[in-house]
C-alpha cells in the first residue's frame, strides 16, 4: 500500500492475536472506567489488559509507544491509550480508545461539578473535602518523590529541577518559559551526542509531507471550531473566550502530565482570572483524584465553575455546562492530532539524540513543577492565611504561622504515612481521608 494511507499501516508482531473493532472498544471502554489512581496506575492497567491479559501488542511495542507518549504535551496516559488503539486498529481504533479513556470521568466531573455548585454548602460536603485536601496534599507530595527518583539521576538533573521550583515558587515565572528553558538546556547539553542504532520499523515514505498538512489542517479546524461556535453563540465578550485561549494554550505546553501543570493552572485561575478560590482548585483537584480517566479533567471542573459563575443571558448550569465542555474539548482535541501526526515516525523520534536530551532535561524541570505544586497546595490546606515578601522580582508567599490548621496538617500526615510507608493506594487514602474529615466537622 502506498501513499498517505499506507502510514495507518503498522507492522505489529505477526504472532499476536489482532482484535476486532468490537472487542477493541469494549476493553477501552472497561479500561475507560477503571482507570483510578493517576498515570501509573492507568499505565499500568492497560499494560496488564493490553500486554499481559491479551496479548494485543508485545511489551517492547507498549514502551516503545511510552516512551513517544512522554515526549508530547498532553496527558500521557490517555495518548497512550490513543497510541495503543492506532496501533491495533488505526485511525478508527485510535479514536475509539482516545475518546472512551476520557468519556466515563467527564461525564462523572461533570455530575460532581454540579454537585458542587449546588450543594457545596452542606456540612457533609464541607467536611469531606476537608479530608480531601489534605489526601491530596499527600498524593501530590507521594508523585513528587516517586517522580524524582526516576528523574533526578544526574547532578544536572538535580540542578535543573531546583532552578524550576525557584524560578516558579520564589520569582513567578511563567511555566511555558521554564519549560521552553528546560528543553533548550537539554538540546544543547547533547551536542555531539551519537544517535543510537535505528529501530525504526518499515513504513512506506510515500505521502509523508501531504498526509502532515492534512492532519494539522483537519484538526487545527476541529480543535477551534468549538471554541468559534460558543462565542457567535454567546458572543465576544463572554468568559468562554477567555476559557478557550487559555486552556488552548495549556494543551500545548503541558509537558509532564497533569501534576507539572496544574500550579500554573491554578495561580492564573485563582489569581489572574479570579474563575475560583484557591481552596476551589484543591476542591476540584480532590474530584478528578477520586474519578476514573486523566487527572487533567480538573480542567473540566475548573471550565464549570467559571462559566456557572459569569453565565451572561444564559442559565448557570446550561453555562457550566457548555464552560465545562469547552475546556475539555480544547485540552483533549490536541492530544490526537499529536497522536495520529507523530506516531508513523516514533522511531525517528526516540533515535534523535538532541530530541531525548530536551525531554531528559524537561523530566528534570517536571520534578521542580511537581515540588511548586506541592508548596502551593499544603500552603493553602495547612494555613487560613498566606501573605507574601516582595524585593524586586522575588515575590515568596509567606504563611501566618498562627493560623497553621492543626487538624489539615495531622490528617495531612496520617495520608502522607499511609501512601509513603503502608502503601495502600491512592483509592483508600482518599476513602479514610474523606470519612475522618466528614468525621471532624462532625465533631467540631
Amino acid at each position: 500500500m502506498t501513499g498517505s494511507a499506507s502510514l495507518e499501516e503498522v507492522r505489529t508482531d505477526a504472532a499476536l492475536p489482532r482484535p476486532s473493532l468490537g472487542e477493541l472498544t469494549r476493553v477501552f471502554a472497561a479500561i475507560g472506567v477503571l482507570s483510578f489512581g493517576g498515570p501509573a496506575g492507568q499505565i499500568a492497567l492497560m499494560h496488564r489488559m493490553l500486554v499481559e491479559e491479551r496479548r494485543w501488542l508485545s511489551d517492547d511495542r507498549f514502551m516503545h509507544a511510552l516512551n513517544f507518549c512522554m515526549l508530547l504535551p498532553g496527558p500521557e496516559a490517555q495518548q497512550l491509550a490513543t497510541y495503543s488503539g492506532w496501533l491495533l486498529h488505526g485511525t478508527r481504533g485510535g479514536l475509539i480508545a482516545g475518546m472512551l479513556f476520557i468519556l466515563p470521568g467527564f461525564v462523572v466531573i461533570l455530575a460532581l461539578s454540579a454537585a458542587y455548585v449546588l450543594l457545596g454548602d452542606t456540612g457533609l460536603l464541607d467536611g469531606l473535602f476537608f479530608g480531601l485536601k489534605a489526601a491530596v496534599l499527600a498524593i501530590v507530595l507521594e508523585a513528587l518523590v516517586r517522580v524524582a527518583r526516576r528523574a533526578l539521576r544526574r547532578t544536572v538533573d538535580a540542578a535543573l529541577a531546583a532552578a524550576a521550583f525557584a524560578a516558579l515558587f520564589a520569582f513567578s515565572v511563567p511555566f511555558p518559559l521554564v519549560i521552553g528553558a528546560a528543553a533548550l538546556v537539554g538540546l544543547l547539553g547533547s551536542r555531539g551526542r551519537a544517535a543510537g542504532p535505528a529501530e525504526a520499523e518499515p513504513f512506506a515514505a510515500g505521502g509523508t509531507v501531504l498526509r502532515a498538512v492534512r492532519l494539522v489542517v483537519a484538526w487545527g479546524a476541529l480543535w477551534a471550531a468549538a471554541p468559534l461556535a460558543v462565542v457567535a453563540l454567546v458572543g465576544p465578550d463572554a468568559v468562554f473566550g477567555p476559557l478557550a485561549v487559555f486552556f488552548s494554550k495549556m494543551a500545548v505546553v503541558t509537558f509532564g502530565g497533569a501534576y507539572a501543570v496544574l500550579a500554573y493552572v491554578a495561580q492564573q485561575a485563582v489569581e489572574t482570572y479570579a474563575w475560583l478560590a484557591p481552596g476551589e482548585m484543591l476542591d476540584g483537584l480532590a474530584l478528578a483524584e477520586t474519578t476514573p480517566g486523566p487527572l487533567i479533567l480538573v480542567l473540566t471542573f475548573v471550565g464549570f465553575l467559571a462559566a456557572f459563575r459569569d453565565p451572561g443571558a444564559l442559565d448557570p448550569l446550561l453555562a457550566g455546562l457548555l464552560g465545562a465542555g469547552l475546556v475539555t474539548w480544547v485540552t483533549f482535541v490536541p492530544c490526537f492530532l499529536w497522536i495520529f501526526l507523530g506516531a508513523p515516525h516514533m522511531e525517528r523520534i526516540r533515535g534523535n539524540p538532541r530530541l531525548a536530551g530536551a525531554l531528559s532535561a524537561i523530566t528534570a524541570a517536571v520534578v521542580g513543577v511537581i515540588a511548586n505544586l506541592a508548596a502551593w497546595f499544603a500552603l493553602h490546606v495547612l494555613f487560613a492565611e498566606v501573605g507574601e515578601v516582595r524585593a524586586g522580582p522575588l515575590a515568596l508567599p509567606l504563611p501566618d504561622p498562627a493560623s497553621l490548621d492543626l487538624a489539615a496538617f495531622l490528617l495531612a500526615a496520617a495520608a502522607v504515612l499511609a501512601l509513603l510507608r503502608f502503601r495502600i493506594g491512592v483509592p483508600l487514602t482518599l476513602a479514610l481521608a474523606g470519612a475522618a474529615g466528614i468525621a471532624i466537622d462532625w465533631a467540631g
